[in-house]
């Protein structure tokens, strides 16, 4: 299955600042059997919002977003998010917030939203490499079969 990893990130997209997000979810989904893409665009909905559209419409899966998910004027992914999903998936978002409930203070300022457009499955992340490796693992084990449903493909479930 393809998945894209799209950083969104003001300062990668101009070259002053290293992808450490972007790389991290990649590994994580590569070991759960993804064939993966990364792309780098700037803060912003359209900016997210085209990136999306572009991932949807090449055949990917999943789609992971990294960044722009905070309280700064520029964080708008999930503004571009909403323009592309057809239908929110709240359960895999709250799931990945609450998981750092307790250990990371900062977690519950996420404003990352999860959602569904054909049959492909869209979900933000924060921009730290913490934050995406511990939001995938929350999620991770039901990424194939969140995929399958979409897709219509037999189940165990």
């Amino acid at each position: 299955m393809k998945a894209v990893v799209i950083t969104v990130s003001d300062g990668v997209a101009a070259g002053v600042r290293e992808d450490r997000s972007g790389p991290a979810a990649a590994a994580v989904l590569r070991n759960a059997g993804f064939e993966v893409e990364n792309l780098v665009v700037p803060d912003g909905i359209s900016s997210v919002e085209h990136a999306l559209r572009e991932a949807v419409a090449g055949g990917a899966s999943l789609v992971v977003t990294t960044g722009g998910t905070g309280f700064s004027r520029r964080d708008l992914t999930p503004e571009g998010t909403h323009r592309v999903i057809e239908r929110e998936a709240p359960g895999l978002a709250e799931a990945m917030r609450a998981a750092t409930f307790g250990t990371n203070p900062y977690g519950m300022l996420s404003r990352g939203v999860c959602g569904l457009v054909g049959e492909t499955l869209i979900l933000n992340l924060p921009g730290s490499p913490a934050g995406v490796t511990e939001s995938l693992a929350v999620v991770e084990p039901v990424l194939h079969h969140a995929v399958a449903l979409l897709r219509g493909d037999p189940t165990e479930h």
